[in-house]
């Protein structure tokens, strides 16, 4: 789906600062968020690709607020899809909180995913041979799923070259609605500034793990 988590190409939210000396949660509240969302994760039998998919669901200013905030928004919404707590729940459990004598709704009806795994992680063998070869000239195709992708807008339309092919992964537009892992080959295209951002732009290269998939034989 394409939101606001899509953000790379995107300009006017700043300069990008990292700090090597910045500890992983700068408040108690952000570990124990941290925590649960891994809870969450494993109550709900959701994967990796299922939780970025929870997290790209909450809504723009909520998402914008804070990191761990939208962390914990996205467990929300994973417990929801399996039916293990609703929102009425959720909404009730806080209004409590604030002291209001609120009833508690009916729970819903546990539903979690199933889906085959072929192993632990994300790689997996693929039987059939890589469509491109390093070299190749490559498209990226125009794709606006409703659902996950790990397909970045900024790089759709855009012609790149086959830099090294990856090993085959799960594929995360199928595994995260857990219709299946869909194991594809993966291969890292370089970029060039121009060609993503016009004449105008700072010359350099930028090189993507795309799955196979998303591109197409550049004409």
């Amino acid at each position: 789906m394409d939101g606001i988590h899509d953000m790379g190409g995107m300009q006017g939210f700043g300069d990008v600062r990292v700090s090597k000396s910045e500890p992983p949660f700068s408040a108690p509240w952000q570990g124990k968020a941290f925590a649960l969302c891994l809870l969450a994760s494993r109550a709900a039998g959701a994967n990796v690709h299922a939780f970025r998919y929870a997290v790209e669901r909450v809504p723009p200013a909520d998402y914008l607020a804070s990191y761990y905030g939208r962390w914990l928004l996205g467990a929300q919404n994973l417990l929801a899809d399996s039916g293990m707590v609703s929102a009425e729940q959720v909404a009730a459990r806080a209004a409590r909180l604030s002291g209001h004598d609120v009833a508690e709704p009916k729970p819903p009806k546990p539903h979690k995913p199933r889906m085959p795994s072929g192993g632990p992680g994300n790689l997996r063998r693929v039987d059939t041979p890589p469509a491109f070869a390093v070299g190749d000239a490559v498209h990226v195709k125009d794709l606006h799923p409703a659902g996950h992708t790990r397909l970045p807008r900024y790089v759709r339309r855009r012609t790149g070259i086959v830099k090294a092919i990856q090993p085959a992964q799960v594929l995360p537009d199928s595994a995260a609605h857990f219709k299946g892992e869909d194991p594809a080959h993966v291969y890292s295209v370089e970029f060039s500034s121009r060609e993503l951002w016009g004449a105008g732009s700072e010359p350099f290269t930028l090189s993507i793990d795309l799955f196979e998939p998303y591109l197409e034989a550049a004409a």
